[in-house]
């Protein structure tokens, strides 16, 4: 049977993944979220005209001519705004963050005046508005400041709480459980050092991604190669506590691979089942009603991988957030690279800058899928297209960076 394109293979997983449902949070806890409704103002900003500066707020026709010498009549600071109105040859002396007067159209600096008694002489010309902020410059009361679908940055999260905002609606977060298959596994520090032991390390992995998409994520744990254990937990994650079920082991055809049939066994239908992938062609997706099953290979590097290109996606498109696809960077190689065979390739690479300020990428010459420590090392993935001719150093390139 022919492998399945990367590109089929994300368009199946995606397919229907909408927003899961709505939730209002804290505006300090917003971090990270995804907006389900675009964010309006509740005020302006500023609210009225202010000083920029601190100085004397005049009017420019006072002091079109100077030395000009005018009356100072009251002051104006942060809060506590004057009173009255400006009349000619007047002058209030300003803070910055200070309501603008009435009959006022401009800021003197203070570097710029002399004083003596309530007389300040001004010593150069200063245009009408100059050192004010306008009514609204910043936010307008009634216009949307941030727009649905947006994952907020703690930037947003500031300009959502200065207008006016004290509960933003966002995406509820999917519920994700993870598991782990192999009789080999055995968790960090419980082994016995038997020869046949592999120590786990994709489920942490898996999670920290999971949950850097937005999802909260549960581990229900190890399960041995037992096609009943298998379908025990399998059937526990499709209850309905959960929306997605991520496993990581099992997803090959060997004797001993049982996710395949345990998934059919409690119901789940599989659209997605080897790909023309490197690292990664084991991967499975499957759907029971509304849950999903996103099936990752057993070995290190072709979960982490696999789990870039369609679990986080996938987690950002069940919250409704607006480019869910994963982006790449162009950049240059740094070295010749082989031909690709039909597999779209994705090659942990190191990252260089060039003199002209581009980036350049060095594949590790190792790509074996269960080495870890080049993963560790790796700032990116060389992105090969399948079939692509041998590539040359200078020639331009696709990467994948890692953002963690």
């Amino acid at each position: 049977m022919a492998l399945m394109t990367v590109e089929e293979a994300i368009a199946r997983v995606a397919a229907g993944a909408d927003r899961l449902g709505v939730e209002p949070v804290e505006i300090g806890r917003a971090a990270d979220r995804v907006l389900a409704a675009d964010v309006v103002a509740r005020r302006s900003q500023p609210p009225s005209d202010m000083s920029a500066m601190d100085g004397y707020a005049v009017r420019g026709d006072d002091i079109a001519q100077t030395p000009a010498t005018l009356t100072v009549i009251g002051e104006s600071a942060a809060g506590r705004p004057f009173a009255g109105s400006l009349a000619p040859g007047q002058a209030v002396r300003i803070f910055t963050g200070a309501v603008m007067p009435q009959g006022a159209d401009t800021v003197v600096i203070q570097e710029n005046t002399t004083r003596e008694g309530d007389r300040v002489t001004t010593t150069a010309a200063t245009a009408a508005g100059r050192n004010v902020r306008r009514l609204g410059c910043d936010f307008t009361a009634g216009r949307p400041g941030l727009a649905a679908g947006r994952r907020l940055s703690g930037r947003d999260v500031m300009l959502a709480a200065a207008m006016d905002h004290a509960t933003v609606t966002v995406a509820r977060r999917p519920r994700v459980a993870l598991i782990q298959t192999g009789d080999e596994l055995v968790m960090p520090g419980a082994g016995t050092g038997a020869p046949g032991e592999v120590v786990v390390s994709n489920a942490f992995g898996l999670a920290n991604l999971a949950r850097r998409a937005g999802a909260d994520v549960t581990d229900l744990g190890l399960v041995g190669d037992d096609l009943t254990a298998i379908r025990a937990v399998i059937a526990k994650a499709l209850s309905g506590a959960f929306d997605l079920l991520v496993s990581s082991g099992g997803a090959s055809v060997g004797d001993h691979d049982l996710m395949a049939p345990a998934l059919r066994a409690e119901g789940v239908d599989l659209h997605v089942h080897k790909i023309a992938l490197r690292p990664g062609k084991p991967l499975m997706f499957g759907t029971r009603g509304a849950v999903r099953f996103l099936g990752l290979p057993g070995n290190p590097v072709s979960s982490h991988v696999c789990a870039l290109i369609f679990l986080q996606p996938l987690l950002k498109a069940l919250q409704g957030e607006a480019n869910p696809q994963i982006r790449t960077v162009s950049a240059r190689l740094a070295v010749d690279v082989p031909a690709n065979d039909v597999r779209r390739d994705f090659m942990r690479a190191k990252l260089s800058h060039n003199a002209d300020g581009s980036l350049g990428v060095t594949p590790f010459l190792s790509q074996d899928s269960a080495m870890l420590s080049v993963l560790a090392q790796a700032d990116c993935l060389l992105v090969r297209a399948p079939d692509a001719p041998a590539g040359r150093a200078g020639e331009a390139c696709e990467i994948l960076p890692f953002n963690d």
